[in-house]
């Protein structure tokens, strides 16, 4: 090769031979839709990733010069054998094989252009490059176009070295080389602003806000500089750096502690954008070069107020300080400056905010010291340190450390199945800080200091993160997050403790008097109704107590105080727990009982009011309490005060803590949620009081009075007074329904509130066409009043109303032309709905045509009818409708302009002016129905229809087109001067008599002459359609648009304007802002091949949308009838259309980047003013210089304002991956950036920076934006660590690209969002509520938006769960917000304050497990730290849920599960402490409240059954009926009937009524109830109150709390049975088929209501809730009840259930491997979980001792002796079992003979005792039956008891008769469940019913839904050519 002679080594080609092609081959080459020349640039390994830029260079020049592109390449592979000469690194040897076979070919393909030899041609190609492309550019290109030049530049020299010996590089090709390295640095990519670029500037830059903060950034007067003491044979590099240069603070602070140069380069142009942001708001001038002085102030103030708190929390003072005569703005600079740097490379530190205020305030110390501590800090000269600082000092010496005390806590968690208490979390890490002993260790940091030495023995560095960690554990901080209930009981305390004494009062009071309330006051009454007190201090004693318990495990991290204040809390407790009854007992005349055992402690004293001066003392903090309640500002002073007598009283009322102080609200807020929550008390104690306690108390009396002897069973205690057990009965459920249903009169309350309150904000006031037409006329006003700039809103009337217009008319158009491009609407439906751009034309104002619709026939009609004598009378009825008199006057004047331009002869153009003149005098004259004919108006119109029809027509043969034109415009000029004019030829004639010309008129045919070319200009032909749209729609446009969808954005759009939003700021004045949308794995963009693949069904994606979608569907085809469009095209346009509908990330980023298309319009109307005549799209066609200027302005102050990232955090790994759904993800992310440019990408980029495997690896957080057809690099960071290991995936991959966003708001955007271009203009709105002054309140910190689900139009699941979920994002936000103010961040689409929240930990939490639920921590954490949350609903973002059973599921778990993990959380036990009691109440009731009330509806029905079962059972029922009064029994059924009405759920309905009722009318909210009711919606929400409910409890209980991917799909496919049976079988089935058993035993053995109307009343609900567990998962499983799919399931489910599991095998195909699996939360439960679920599985005992006692053979005897012969005979038939099985296996290959005489000798034996059973014991088969029913419990109890005891039952070897055991039980559940399904499934009306309730929505919109289901399709139709 010529290559070589340049000096450099031989190609090793010995490499070919050691390499095998075939995996190279396949890694580079098969990616389809890709150019595979240029994929080996974006495919280097990891640790090549050097040689990438080489490669890429190559791609680049490949055109213009082969044989340098291969040369480019050799270079790349030379280097790449160098640092991997053995191909050990991943993925090393494949593309070296693919790189050789490449050069191999080229080298024989390609030769040299310019020179002979490859050195010459190389250096001449340099050359050329340059001046072609460098020097010429520097004056006319774009700096990233110059970037992109400068890197390709800098990569030619470097490969030019390799080829060109030194000495041979001639002086021109080395002077260009030294300018390029000279001015690379200027030329590098950048994010927004090219700060350092030279020659064409975007217009960014010139922006003197922008020009002021760099210029105060570049302030670096008086700075030292660092030089460092070198020894004297120190290398050369190192004595050109000692000294670093900087430009900027930013540089300087980096050449100080070490940060790293990309991080540098991003805070740079992030503080200059916050200043720049910030200095222009409020100000007038237009050029300047200074800042503000209060812009670095107040953002100083804001970033460092958490700052200032956490030092003066710790009692330091602020390392903040300026001394005298310093340069304030300079230093205030460097610190914002410094604080930004530390967060921008603290990586996981970011969720520490404290500790990064601990680092802050040394680092700024330090600062100082440098500056003011050295002499030549006045001058600026350098000073001399011995200390090498590097760009990663910072990363290494800092971050680092604190990282792997992180991680390695984080090791602890194993995988998340660790206890809580076993490790330290995030909080527990920052919480170190927030006490004065983590000064302890030190600055620089002491590494051997106690916080960093967390283990004894060290973690190895290749060790696994889920891997064990032994060694020294270190204490939790603060608090201990325990898995046990009583977390409810300890977090809400107050409200428990209120609820017990309430209960405690009525029950005193119901049993005592007559029932009146009023008796209350009776003395003796009043005397026992103050015992709850005594009840208080029993419950304040077990908070004290558990206090203790559950933070045991952090009292080694306590401060004596704290332990202290726990002691002596718990002391107090148990004094008055002992002196309160102490006190009563002598204040009792006759005591008894347990009043006389304490009378009995103290003697006899006389003074009988001692127990009311205790209670009077024991409250007296509770009146101090309600006092300082109803003083809020004065609580709030005395918690953030530092007076040691306050503190001390804080002290004792709360521990103190960082946060969760001064978070009590102002008067009036305070005022209204207590108002609600009276209001709400006093309705739910009323209807306990009233409607279950008191009718309760005499049956109870009557049953404590009754002596019941004649048990039924053997009763252990048969003497027990009061029959105690009856009681408990018959009270349990009464007592749960009081403890959960102010759950539901929450939902009552928040329902009235929350409509009142929608209604005072006027939502749902235009909802309807009608309305928008009726009230369309004042939108253009209040759309100027609200979304224009307050300066524009203020001006004259006369000048608004066209001002006004032409703003809303551009902004209407392009909101329609959005929904056009969206195929929302069809064209005609578009053209219906603009406003004309050419507005001004007409003296009238051009409303949209839909409005005028119809108007002009009607008038025609009208005229030609009208009899009157005047035209006065004939012009007042055209005016009394005024869309109809603009409709006339506009068509008129437009028809005057549109022939005029059509007539090309003077002449005709001259006649026709006579013509419209005398129209012109006749109406001036009032003449008009005199010189006119009406009849001929019909006749005219239809002609001018036919006219203009032909005129928009395409043509192919222009002669023939003319023709039919002029032919028809002659017939209309003839029915004008003949049938229309009653003088026509006169008017003629006189127009031909006045011709200047009229000698030289030739005798020719008139209005020959037409101009056709007219039609092509774009205003032109918008006129002629318009017009044309006005004569020819003769019926109303009522329906227009069409689309449903389209029809509910527009209306809302409208509503919106009239609803409450702060005035518009100008552009400038508004705050910037971000929006960051974290992204995994989802799909991006649908390829074709998954478009067209189908299911089982034959069903296709595109196919089923095209039946979803119709409308959608053809106005898709009619945009493709484009012939301009190419086949490419179109195929894109068809994933796109496919995609947009789906939840993709395509659709996340179109709806977001609406965000930027609404700014520039906006920023276009601003700076154009006047000019802005155009829309932005014309503006971009136009050759107008001003235009173009406007519009460059405009996207500068986009760009400045706006700034989108998405988190891609394996983007990295799927660019290089060889899986085909991660190749194309990555494909089409590229394809987005390329698509839109301002989109910006972060990823987590993983490299192996040696090729040794065992290094680790190094990862890096990277910013990306599209470039010419790649992704260009703007910043990569370096990080301590992998960052998503530690904590939750989505929070994590939050946090490493927080640092890229800018701007003072952070929008959160999930993966399932979707945004509209018409929503999107509000946003500046909407950021206005950040500034808006409060009475008595702090800013906002979040607002909340409203969302609209897009998934609910399809099915009715979908329709369930849209409802579902619009209402909680509607009214209940709404009441969560105001009055309750306890509204968090519930996900998305909430916007940040980001200033407040990245000084605060960022925007959501991360811990492992606790923070499953990340987002609605970030509201937890923004309100205990000072912040509060808004909620606004006249804007709305879109958002998609899951659609399938199945997925709606899943989530709902994952919910649940969140919710589990909250009760446990330090959190929400803050929340619940630092809340005042109702706010506490709120708190409760719409978090965790709601999922633990959902638990207790479910364990009513448990409590009602067991306690009906033990009734029936002992007899005690029978003896009640046997011994009451019918009154009694009568009094007794209607208060067990009151806890049916809150098993039902219809009240949890209510919410959706209410806002559908808001929003669509009432009566559309009562239909859609009654319609939700026939498609079983009480089954779904039922059935989905056990999804709630069980994962709720087993997240307390055990753990497993993960996250649940739902998959989001399209198409609602058929769940296999075996796949709802492992999905259902725990958390539905087992239980429906419990108490399905209980209401058997109760059926079959009880005795009550047999007679009474009541009894079907009372079970009702517990059957429905039944069915609904049982079978919803097939009710609503498509195709369920299809025989075919039915015997399918069955066969499916045999396979699946009799497979062996294994290691391996996955749990959809084997029973064994799923059921170890779900039994894997037992393996790492605590003891308390063991215990707990051992004592719940005692309770299927009951059946059979009761059972066994009824049976005929037991002959009434009541003896022990029965059950435990029952238990001999049930050990008996397993042990046979057992024999048989053993049998089976060892005998019954071999020994086949022997075992079968085996099994006869069993069955002859079997025989022998059933007949002895029968004849001599009276054995019935009603006893069969019965004693199947009592042993089915028993033994699903033993075996529940043998998963627990796994590992003993494991040592004694008969863990595999439990298995088996467990499969017996699973093939009897299956069958029980599965024999319904299949007798159903013979019945075919019962799948079509099944399709028709599934699908109902669907069929009324006219779908296609049985076609997709049956899978028969028309081929043909799913073609979009």
């Amino acid at each position: 090769m010529e290559a070589s002679s340049s000096g450099t080594a031989e190609l090793p080609r010995s490499l070919s031979r050691r390499v095998a092609p075939s995996r190279a081959t396949t890694m580079m080459i098969d990616r389809p839709n890709e150019d595979a020349s240029a994929m080996d640039s974006e495919l280097v390994p990891s640790s090549l990733a050097s040689i990438a830029p080489i490669l890429r260079v190559a791609n680049e020049i490949e055109k213009d010069n082969p044989r340098v592109a291969y040369l480019c390449r050799f270079h790349a592979f030379e280097k790449a054998h160098r640092m991997d000469d053995t191909s050990s690194g991943r993925g090393v040897r494949q593309f070296k094989t693919y790189l050789l076979h490449r050069l191999e070919k080229e080298e024989e393909e390609t030769k040299p252009q310019l020179a002979k030899s490859d050195p010459r041609e190389i250096q001449a190609y340099y050359q050329n490059f340059y001046e072609k492309y460098i020097k010429e550019g520097e004056t006319s290109r774009k700096p990233e176009e110059m970037a992109r030049l400068y890197q390709i530049a800098y990569v030619l020299y470097d490969v030019l070295k390799t080829v060109v010996p030194s000495p041979k590089v001639d002086y021109e090709t080395r002077r260009y080389a030294e300018e390029v390295e000279r001015k690379r640095d200027r030329y590098e990519h950048y994010n927004i602003l090219p700060l350092y670029a030279v020659g064409t500037k975007p217009a960014i830059v010139e922006l003197p806000e922008v020009k002021a903060a760099f210029s105060a950034v570049r302030n670096v007067r008086n700075l030292p500089r660092r030089r460092v003491h070198l020894p004297s044979n120190a290398p050369d590099e190192m004595r050109k750096a000692r000294t670093r240069r900087f430009n900027d603070i930013l540089e300087w602070l980096a050449s100080e502690f070490g940060f790293q140069r990309g991080s540098v380069a991003n805070q740079r142009e992030h503080i200059i954008l916050l200043l720049a942001n910030a200095d222009i708001r409020n100000r007038t001038d237009e050029e300047y070069d200074e800042l503000k002085p209060s812009t670095v102030t107040e953002l100083m103030n804001k970033t460092f107020k958490n700052y200032y708190s956490w030092c003066k929390y710790l009692h330091r003072e602020p390392n903040l300080k300026f001394p005298q005569d310093c340069d304030v703005q300079q230093l205030q600079l460097i610190y914002i400056s410094l604080y930004l740097l530390i967060w921008g490379e603290a990586s996981n530190v970011r969720f520490m905010p404290e500790c990064i205020c601990y680092i802050f305030h040394h680092m700024a110390n330090d600062v100082y010291g440098i500056l003011f501590s050295n002499v030549e800090a006045v001058s600026g000269e350098a000073y001399e340190t011995g200390e090498i600082i590097d760009e990663e000092t910072f990363l290494r010496n800092v971050i680092t450390p604190i990282y792997q005390v992180i991680r390695n806590e984080a090791r602890r968690n194993k995988g998340g199945t660790a206890s809580h208490s076993q490790w330290r979390n995030y909080d527990d890490l920052n919480e170190y800080f927030w006490s004065r002993k983590c000064f302890k260790i030190g600055w620089p940091l002491d590494l051997s200091a106690d916080f960093f030495l967390s283990y004894d023995e060290r973690t190895p560095q290749n060790e696994r993160l889920n891997q064990v960690t032994y060694g020294k554990r270190k204490p939790k901080t603060n608090f201990v997050e325990v898995r046990t209930f009583w977390n409810l009981f300890r977090d809400f305390d107050r409200m428990w403790i209120f609820f017990v004494m309430a209960f405690q009062a009525m029950v005193i009071v119901g049993w005592n008097g007559s029932g009146s309330l009023g008796e209350i006051f009776d003395k003796d009454i009043f005397k026992k109704v103050l015992t709850i007190f005594i009840t208080s201090a029993y419950l304040t004693l077990l908070q004290a107590a558990l206090d203790i318990i559950l933070t045991f495990n952090a009292w080694k991290n306590f401060k004596l105080s704290q332990i202290l204040r726990y002691l002596l809390k718990l002391a107090v407790a148990a004094m008055w727990a002992v002196l309160l009854p102490i006190a009563y007992s002598k204040s009792v005349q006759r005591p008894s009982g347990v009043v006389k055992f304490f009378s009995t402690w103290t003697g006899d004293w006389k003074d009988k009011s001692f127990y009311n001066y205790a209670v009077s003392f024991y409250v007296l903090p509770n009146i101090l309490a309600a006092f300082l309640f109803l003083v809020p500002p004065f609580r709030r002073v005395m918690e953030c005060s530092d007076m040691r007598v306050i503190k001390l009283i804080m002290w004792w009322a709360q521990p103190k803590l960082y946060v969760g102080r001064g978070m009590h609200e102002d008067m009036l807020s305070l005022f209204k949620y207590t108002s609600f929550w009276i209001m709400l008390l006093i309705s739910k104690l009323s209807f306990n009081y009233y409607v279950e306690i008191l009718p309760l108390i005499k049956p109870t009396k009557m049953i404590m009075n009754l002596h019941i002897r004649n048990y039924q069973w053997h009763e252990f205690f048969p003497h027990a007074n009061n029959n105690v057990g009856v009681v408990i009965a018959v009270w349990a459920p009464i007592v749960l329904v009081y403890l959960m249903d102010a759950q539901i009169w929450y939902a009552i309350f928040s329902t009235l509130f929350g409509g009142i309150h929608g209604a005072f904000s006027h939502l749902g006031e235009i909802r309807t066409l009608g309305m928008l037409r009726s009230r369309f006329e004042s939108i253009p006003f209040a759309f100027s009043r609200t979304l224009m700039p307050t300066e524009d809103a203020n001006r004259d009337a006369d000048y608004n109303v066209n001002k006004d217009y032409i703003n809303f008319s551009q902004v209407w158009n392009e909101f329609i032309i959005s929904m056009r491009s969206e195929d929302k609407i069809s064209d005609r439906d578009r053209d219906l709905l603009l406003v004309p751009s050419s507005s001004g034309d007409v003296s009238v104002i051009q409303w949209p045509p839909f409005l005028l619709a119809s108007k002009i026939p009607i008038a025609v009609d009208m005229a030609k009818d009208f009899k009157g004598k005047e035209d006065a009378e004939l012009f007042r009825k055209i005016k009394s409708d005024d869309y109809m008199h603009y409709a006339v006057i506009e068509s008129y004047e437009a028809l005057k302009k549109i022939i005029s331009a059509l007539l090309e002869d003077e002449a005709d153009r001259r006649v026709m002016n006579q013509v419209f003149l005398e129209v012109d005098m006749s109406i001036q004259k009032q003449r008009f129905i005199y010189d006119f004919r009406m009849s001929g108006l019909p006749l005219l119109s239809d002609k001018l229809e036919k006219f203009l029809s032909i005129l928009l027509s395409d043509y192919e043969d222009q002669g023939t087109y003319k023709s039919q034109l002029i032919n028809v415009f002659q017939d209309v000029i003839e029915i004008i001067t003949q049938d229309l004019l009653v003088n026509g030829h006169e008017i003629v004639e006189r127009a031909r008599i006045h011709s200047p010309d009229i000698k030289n008129e030739k005798k020719e045919q008139r209005f020959e002459k037409i101009n056709i070319h007219l039609i092509q200009d774009k205003r032109w032909r918008e006129k002629i359609v318009r017009l044309h749209l006005l004569l020819s729609v003769k019926e109303s446009a009522i329906n227009v648009p069409q689309n449903l969808e389209a029809r509910r954005r527009i209306t809302f759009f409208a509503n919106s304007l009239f609803m409450n939003m702060p005035k518009a700021p100008r552009i400038r004045d508004m705050l910037s802002f971000s929006v960051l949308t974290p992204y995994y794995k989802e799909d991006v963009l649908y390829s074709e091949e998954e478009l067209n693949k189908e299911n089982e069904d034959g069903i296709s994606i595109l196919f089923y949308l095209q039946k979803i979608y119709p409308d959608e569907w053809t106005n898709f085809l009619d945009r493709l009838n484009d012939p301009k469009l190419l086949e490419k095209d179109k195929s894109e346009f068809l994933r796109e259309w496919v995609s947009y509908r789906g939840q993709t990330l395509a659709r996340t980023v179109r709806g977001m980047m609406y965000y930027r298309q609404a700014l520039e319009l906006q920023c276009y109307q601003e700076i154009a003013g006047e000019n802005a005549k155009f829309s932005v799209r014309q503006a971009m066609a136009s050759n107008d210089e001003h235009q173009k200027a406007f519009l460059e302005r405009a996207k500068a102050l986009a760009d400045l304002k706006f700034t989108y990232v998405v988190s891609c955090q394996v983007y990295g790994n799927q660019k290089k991956s060889g899986d085909i759904h991660n190749r194309s993800c990555y494909t089409n992310i590229l394809q987005l950036m390329l698509k839109y440019p301002s989109l910006r990408v972060a990823y987590v980029d993983e490299r192996e920076e040696t090729a040794d495997a065992r290094s680790p690896k190094i990862f890096y957080s990277v910013l990306l934006k599209g470039g010419d057809k790649f992704d260009e690099e703007i910043y990569r960071i370096k990080l301590p660590g992998p960052p998503a290991e530690i904590g939750e995936g989505k929070p994590e991959n939050q946090n490493h690209a927080i640092i890229f966003t800018r701007g003072e708001a952070l929008q959160t955007i999930d993966m399932n969002q979707d945004n509209y271009f018409e929503e999107a203009f509000k946003l500046r709105n909407v950021l206005e509520e950040f500034k808006k002054e409060r009475v008595g309140r702090r800013k906002p910190t979040i607002l909340g938006l409203r969302e609209h689900i897009f998934t609910g139009s399809v099915s009715s699941l979908a329709w369930f769960m849209s409802n579902q979920e619009s209402s909680f994002v509607t009214i209940g936000q709404r009441i969560l917000a105001n009055p309750l103010r306890v509204r968090f961040h519930y996900g998305h689409p909430d916007i940040f304050d980001r200033i407040f929240h990245i000084t605060r930990g960022g925007v959501s939490k991360a811990s492992k497990v606790i923070n499953l639920s990340e987002d609605i921590f970030g509201g937890f954490n923004s309100t205990l730290r000072g912040g509060y949350v808004t909620h606004h609903e006249y804007i709305q973002v879109g958002k998609g849920r899951d659609v399938g059973l199945n997925p709606i599921s899943i989530f709902e778990a994952k919910v649940a599960n969140g919710n589990g993990e909250q009760t446990l959380s330090r959190d929400a036990y803050r929340l619940g402490h630092r809340f005042d009691f109702y706010r506490m109440l709120s708190f409760y009731f719409t978090t965790i409240g709601f999922y633990f009330s959902s638990m207790l509806t479910v364990i009513t029905v448990y409590a009602f059954l067991y306690g009906r079962m033990y009734m029936v059972m002992s007899g005690a029922e029978k003896e009640i009926l046997r011994l009451a009064t019918p009154n009694q029994l009568a009094a007794l059924e209607q208060a067990l009937a009151t806890q049916s009405i809150f098993q039902l759920g219809f009240l949890m309905v209510l919410p959706m009524v209410m806002e559908i009722g808001l929003e669509e009318g009432f009566r559309s909210a009562i239909v859609d109830f009654f319609i939700m009711q026939l498609q079983l919606a009480s089954v779904f929400f039922t059935f989905q109150l056990g999804t709630k409910s069980h994962y709720y409890g087993r997240t307390i209980l055990h753990g497993g709390s993960k996250y649940r991917p739902t998959g989001r799909g399209f198409v609602v496919f058929h769940a296999k049975f075996a796949e709802n049976y492992r999905l259902y079988s725990r958390s539905h089935f087992v239980k429906g088929l419990e108490l399905l058993l209980l209401l058997i035993v109760y059926q079959v053995y009880g005795h009550s209501y047999r007679s009474s109307n009541l009894y079907l009343y009372i079970t009702v609900s517990m059957w429905f809730m039944v069915g609904s567990w049982l079978f919803a998962p097939f009710i609503f499983n498509p195709s369920g009840f299809e025989w075919q799919k039915t015997v399918d399931d069955w066969t499916d489910w045999k396979r699946w259930l009799n497979d062996r599991g294994g290691i391996g095998i996955p749990v959809d195909k084997s029973w064994e491997s799923w059921w170890s699996v779900e039994q894997e939360y037992l393996k790492h439960t605590n003891i308390r979980g063991r215990i707990l679920e051992i004592t719940l599985a005692l309770r299927f005992f009951i059946y059979q001792y009761g059972i066994v006692y009824q049976l005929n053979i037991s002959q009434s005897s009541k003896s022990f002796l029965v059950y435990g012969l029952s238990w001999v005979v049930l050990l008996t038939s397993l042990l046979v079992l057992k024999m048989v099985s053993m049998g089976r296996r060892k005998f019954g290959t071999d020994f086949q003979l022997m075992f079968r005489i085996l099994k006869a000798l069993l069955f002859l034996g079997f025989l022998s005792v059933m007949t002895v059973l029968f004849v001599v014991c009276e054995l019935t088969l009603t006893d069969l039956s019965a004693s199947i029913l009592a042993f089915l419990p028993t033994g699903w109890a033993i075996l529940l008891i043998g998963q627990v005891l796994r590992s003993p039952i494991k040592a004694l070897g008969i863990w595999d008769s439990v298995k088996e055991l467990g499969r017996a039980y699973e093939k009897i559940m299956g069958l029980v469940i599965f024999a319904p399904i299949a007798v159903l499934s013979w019945f075919p009306i019962v799948s079509e019913f099944q399709a028709r309730l599934l699908f109902n929505q669907a069929f009324s919109r006219g779908l296609q839904i049985s076609m997709i289901l049956a899978g028969r399709k028309d081929k043909a139709a799913s073609s979009y050519k």
